[in-house]
């Protein structure tokens, strides 16, 4: 199968949040089966990491936007059995961050994604490469199914050319004015709310789930959750119902490879489910030791590595860590809302050998904090999938998560009497005090030394890798193209 993904970020080329980890994990896993011939398209941002032995295509094609002509050119690299293609254009994609700066968004985001997507079409004709199914990834490509479907029509090129579009967050809409779906090329008389048309402008994301053949989610429970609820659908539930024929989930898995507390080199000792305790207490101490908290195994310790905004509920945490900093430790990881990283870092002050916040991205310290952590916090209103909760089970640090969407499909609650198959928490009310009761009721688990452990190898035991989901793509992939 000649196959495509076209993403604004991929794992380890760029990356901010788990978007990249997902998309970098599956190309390598399709490459890896039989058959398969697999490029990968990403923006050439000026922060691209890895890409020391770049080579380049000659020549450069035109792409219109609106009135005028840009040029795109092409660069890649050989990722294993996986062709990275970057694609150049240094006024759309020369700059600081891939999406935003402190101040906000770019101001011309449509603009840089309607390049991306015509010139991946564009590009993939450019190199002679004719794909079975092109695989989107979020409102940054979800224009490639409306292309197919549209301005590439009639194109002898994409004749046998299907499309898939995976929503990662539905929250995430690209919704932009009517000048931009002009800016686009597609023409007025598909200007209407059963195909473009959204709330007087245009949503790319809405694009790709009206034109992709097929459609799918990150979890099974999130694919029922943004067709039933309107809190969780973002005003696109209406458009999934009338697709849902089409539209399925599909859990996302971990890259075993990187997260592998076996043999992580992160660790400076690594272990697995039969003899976890003196690894674990190595990294909690090492943890402890760089977060300059108090040094004692026996502390629980709490960590937390997210985003700070609202969909991941970490305003509702703050008071719960003032509230249990005497019985707990805790160690964040993140940056977002300036308010929230003011907060914590007021808390880690005035707290210092109980609280550590670093606002910050930083790979190495993530992984010390799934590694030395004993619970993990991730008290989400709204989780497509999460791949947090799964490193940390990997990792045997049980989750207390909130009873939403892939988090209910990937973790098995402790009720007291199932210590033979529980592998985390569920918060029993999503809201200051439910968290503090949950956290509070964990805390008094954790001084049950046999029944932790016994979580905690649970946890551990588990098949949390892309096999089978990998698998299940490459079977939608089959039924899309049939």
């Amino acid at each position: 199968m000649n196959i495509v993904l076209a993403a604004s970020e991929a794992f380890p080329f760029c990356k901010t949040g788990g978007l990249a980890d997902v998309v970098g994990a599956l190309c390598q896993q399709f490459a890896g089966r039989r058959g398969n011939k697999v490029l990968l398209f990403l923006p050439h941002y000026r922060n691209i990491t890895r890409v020391s032995s770049l080579k380049i295509v000659p020549g450069v094609y035109l792409i219109p936007i609106g009135d005028k002509i840009e040029q795109a050119s092409l660069s890649y690299v050989n990722w294993g059995n996986v062709l990275v293609f970057f694609i150049n254009n240094r006024h759309y994609f020369d700059r600081p961050a891939l999406y935003r700066t402190k101040e906000g968004e770019y101001g011309d985001n449509d603009e840089r994604f309607i390049f991306f997507n015509r010139a991946v079409l564009e590009g993939c004709k450019f190199i002679g490469f004719r794909p079975d199914i092109i695989h989107c990834h979020d409102w940054q490509t979800g224009l490639i199914p409306a292309y197919l479907k549209t301005v590439y029509k009639l194109d002898a090129f994409y004749t046998r050319t299907h499309s898939l579009f995976t929503i990662h967050n539905i929250a995430y809409q690209g919704h932009y004015p009517y000048s931009s779906f002009r800016k686009a090329g597609f023409h007025p008389v598909d200007y209407t709310p059963e195909k473009f048309e959204y709330y007087g402008g245009i949503s790319f994301l809405k694009s790709g789930l009206v034109f992709a053949d097929q459609i799918n989610t990150v979890s099974p429970n999130y694919a029922k959750e943004v067709q039933k609820n309107a809190a969780m659908g973002f005003g696109l539930e209406g458009v999934l119902r009338t697709r849902s024929d089409r539209f399925c989930g599909i859990l996302n898995g971990i890259d075993t490879d990187v997260w592998d507390p076996e043999l992580d080199p992160v660790l400076s000792m690594g272990y697995d489910c039969m003899e976890m305790e003196k690894g674990k207490m190595a990294a909690k101490l090492t943890l402890q030791q760089q977060c300059k908290l108090v040094q004692d195994p026996d502390i629980p310790l709490v960590g937390m590595v997210s985003r700070l905004d609202y969909q991941k509920g970490l305003d509702m945490v703050v008071r719960v860590v003032e509230r249990l900093k005497n019985q707990a430790q805790f160690v964040i990881l993140g940056t977002g809302d300036p308010r929230l990283e003011k907060a914590y870092q007021s808390l880690a002050r005035k707290h210092p050998g109980a609280v550590s916040y670093s606002n910050r991205l930083d790979e190495e310290l993530a992984h010390r904090i799934y590694a030395g952590a004993d619970l993990f916090l991730m008290p989400s209103r709204f989780e497509p999938c999460g791949l947090s909760q799964l490193i940390s089970m990997k990792y045997g640090t049980l989750p207390v998560v909130s009873r939403v969407g892939g988090l209910v499909d990937t973790v098995r609650g402790y009720t007291g009497d199932n210590s033979d198959t529980a592998t985390g928490f569920f918060i029993s009310q999503l809201n200051e005090q439910g968290i503090f009761e949950t956290v509070a009721n964990a805390l008094q688990v954790y001084t049950r030394k046999g029944v932790w452990q016994r979580l905690a190898k649970n946890a551990m035991r588990q098949d949390l890798s892309w096999e089978r989901s990998a698998q299940a793509y490459l079977d939608l992939y089959s039924k899309t193209i049939s």
